[in-house]
């Protein structure tokens, strides 16, 4: 695989991740089937990613990028789509975690 496809599937898996936080959510503890059964799909999908994107880049940068797309995602979904606040300091984490993510895929050129 190369560097720009495991990247390209490293993204991805970072949505994919996102998007599972959102149908836990929707699932209600997992007591509504339909997003139960959209919630462990998701999961396999990026965890089956996530371990193909291990095979060309390194762990820890590999996994401090995904977690980061999906804690930064999932923050703005939480906005977009519950109502949740968005303080100063909220966005300002978020801006830090995707920084963060920047630095980290700068270091790997």
């Amino acid at each position: 695989m190369s560097q720009g496809l495991a990247w390209t599937l490293l993204v991805v898996a970072g949505v994919l991740d996102v998007a599972w936080a959102v149908s836990m959510k929707y699932a209600q503890g997992y007591t509504r089937p339909g997003w139960s059964i959209v919630s462990v799909l998701l999961l396999a999908a990026f965890v089956y990613l996530l371990g193909r994107v291990l095979e060309a880049l390194p762990v820890g940068t590999a996994y401090a990028v995904w977690t980061g797309i999906g804690a930064a995602g999932t923050v703005i979904m939480g906005v977009v789509l519950f109502g949740e606040t968005l303080s100063p300091l909220r966005l300002g984490g978020v801006v830090v975690v995707l920084l963060g993510i920047a630095m980290l895929k700068l270091a790997e050129a």
